[in-house]
């Protein structure tokens, strides 16, 4: 192998080591929703201070079951404050937020109610495990 080539090589060796790298550091976290409005106000919570802490972290909230609840419109928690607006604030900084629409179904719930922030997967839990076992996302149940 000729100097030149040698040199090429190990250029575009080290530039891939250093992207795959920087892709492995990328903190990526799937918030687990189940339990209805409460849980959604601690969850929310919870990813705003996590985002405070790390704004590069990439975050999914699944959410299925009572879980869902806080993703359907006119949603508000305990003291009538609407979920939508932190549904927003949270989409708006990258947050993605995915409905078990088995959950749908069960519930009787028109899909047009959700928000638009939420985006329907076919069943929740299997959602949650694709995430946690083939896109390497840490789990976290508020």
């Amino acid at each position: 192998m000729s100097m030149r080539k040698a040199l090429q090589f190990m250029v575009l060796f080290f530039a891939f080591a250093a992207g795959t790298a920087f892709a492995a550091d990328t903190i990526k976290v799937v918030y687990h929703f189940s339990e209805g409005l409460e849980q959604a106000s601690r969850g929310l919570n919870n990813i705003k201070n996590h985002l405070a802490a790390e704004p590069g972290v990439k975050i999914v909230a699944v959410a299925y079951g009572p879980g869902i609840n806080f993703l359907v419109e006119g949603a508000e928690d305990k003291n009538k404050n609407p979920y939508n607006i932190n549904v927003e604030e949270l989409a708006a900084k990258g947050v993605e937020f995915r409905v078990c629409n088995n959950t749908l179904t069960a519930f009787k719930i028109d899909k047009n109610k959700l928000l638009p922030q939420a985006t329907i997967v076919p069943a929740g839990v299997a959602e949650i495990a694709k995430l946690q076992a083939k896109e390497g996302y840490a789990y976290l149940k508020p």
